[in-house]
């Protein structure tokens, strides 16, 4: 009697959780975010997106640059992350350490981060500090130093965080070898934080080229999101960034990524306790109408441990530590849609990797339960609204879709997720998941050296 009782206290929490949910998701749903973003652009190309959000007395600034991993050329690899580190390190009037000590001071928090396709800063504080980050900003858009010194003490650093995060983590080691093998032409086979041997010689010359050709006011997004008015914020952002001159238009990524016509395989041999194994298979990014199946066929195989590779390879047959994938789509140019698993002990990587297929077969040969499908929906779409209670997510989203696309391809991406249907998933897993535009990549664990 007190197990059903727990059972029926589960099922009805379930349930109301279930219609707060809907209640909520619908509307959220009916305020549409992009159409209170304001868009302006400065007479030197700086382009401003402003979204008031009135909840609390709190507003995040971002500055967003259009240059990462892609706009590098090999042998300079890991320029636009040494740079996002050098941005910390002093100009003219602010000391090298103190932007992030000024920011704090005023009970805020600032970083960056740097990817393939773009190098951004933020600042998150109370909103009647915004000005102070507009200041700050607009000072180092143009004005760092670049001193010698510290960019070889940075280079040190960075190395180590190679050294920490790729070279001495066998899984992100064979990441990196697959991303490699599977682009030839374009440069997203180069790694963010670069090679080691470029980020040796990395000199001060390539640094100050680069921050001249993109740190340029024509080639950033401003967005500010929180507690302020609109035509208010403007003329302060006019203010600080308005003198600074437009420069060059910066060089266009003209590679092209050939189709794949053949499987290809790599192994790699590292120090590790068990083997590993990652796959990845080019898809088309958001711009490509596929890319809505694509967001749900990846939630479906690899969303969380109730997804279909982590339920089969770890809990089913347990052949697996743990699975799970994801579908690289804000990308600017076509990216991989990865799937991996870590093996278990006793079983080999050439099980696990048949299991992972026969995951993908099984959704080309066979039709997603409708219930199954509008569960992965549901869940995407309610994690889509609940991340706009953030006011540091919104200006990343806002961001991103600018720089990626535009952002107003955000307003398609709710409605392209509910129009999805089995029928869909099936035709992409057969059009993207199949072996010839497939790499392979397998670590091979070698005996751990004490």
């Amino acid at each position: 009697m007190r197990q059903r009782m727990r059972r029926l206290r589960k099922q009805g929490g379930t349930i109301v959780w279930i219609v707060l949910c809907v209640l909520l998701t619908q509307g959220l749903a009916e305020a549409q975010v992009t159409a209170r973003v304001t868009e302006s652009m400065l007479e030197n190309g700086l382009k401003i997106l402003l979204l008031e959000e009135h909840k609390a007395s709190v507003v995040t600034v971002h500055i967003w640059y259009r240059v990462g991993a892609r706009n590098e050329q090999p042998g300079t690899t890991g320029l636009s992350h040494l740079l996002e580190h050098m941005m910390f390190k002093g100009t003219s009037k602010v000391g090298p350490g103190q932007f992030s000590r000024t920011i704090r001071k005023n009970g805020g928090r600032d970083n960056a981060f740097t990817s393939e396709d773009y190098t951004g800063y933020f600042e998150t504080f109370a909103s009647d500090r915004i000005d102070l980050a507009l200041k700050l900003e607009a000072d180092r858009m143009r004005n760092l130093l670049l001193d010698p010194k510290e960019i070889e003490a940075e280079k040190k650093v960075v190395m180590e965080e190679r050294r920490l995060r790729t070279e001495d983590d066998p899984v992100s080691a064979l990441r990196e070898a697959m991303g490699a093998a599977a682009f030839q032409a374009h440069p997203y086979r180069q790694p963010v934080i670069g090679w080691m041997t470029d980020i040796e010689r990395l000199a001060r010359e390539d640094l100050a080229r680069y921050y001249d050709t993109y740190y340029v006011p024509n080639n950033a997004v401003l967005v500010a999101v929180g507690d302020f008015k609109s035509d208010e914020l403007l003329p302060k952002i006019r203010h600080h960034f308005g003198p600074i001159p437009r420069g060059a238009q910066p060089p266009s990524v003209r590679a092209v990524e050939p189709e794949q016509r053949g499987e290809r395989r790599l192994f790699l041999r590292k120090e590790a306790e068990l083997p590993f194994v990652f796959m990845g298979y080019h898809v088309p990014n958001l711009k490509h109408p596929d890319n809505f199946a694509l967001e749900v066929l990846a939630y479906i195989l690899s969303g969380g441990k109730s997804a279909r590779i982590y339920k089969s390879l770890v809990y089913e047959k347990q052949l697996a530590l743990f699975a799970g994938g994801g579908y690289d789509r804000e990308s600017i140019d076509p990216n991989l849609f990865p799937l991996y698993a870590s093996v278990m002990p006793g079983k080999t990587a050439e099980e696990v990797e048949q299991a992972l297929t026969a995951e993908i077969e099984l959704v080309k040969n066979e039709l997603i339960p409708d219930r199954e499908l509008q569960k992965a929906k549901n869940q995407i779409e309610a994690g889509f609204l609940f991340g706009q209670d953030s006011v540091f997510n919104l200006a990343r989203q806002l961001a991103e879709y600018e720089i990626v696309a535009d952002w107003r391809a955000w307003e398609a991406y709710l409605p392209g997720i509910r129009a999805v249907t089995a029928a869909d998933l099936q035709r992409v897993a057969k059009a993207y998941l199949t072996p010839d535009h497939r790499t392979v990549a397998v670590l091979i664990p070698e005996k751990i050296k004490k």
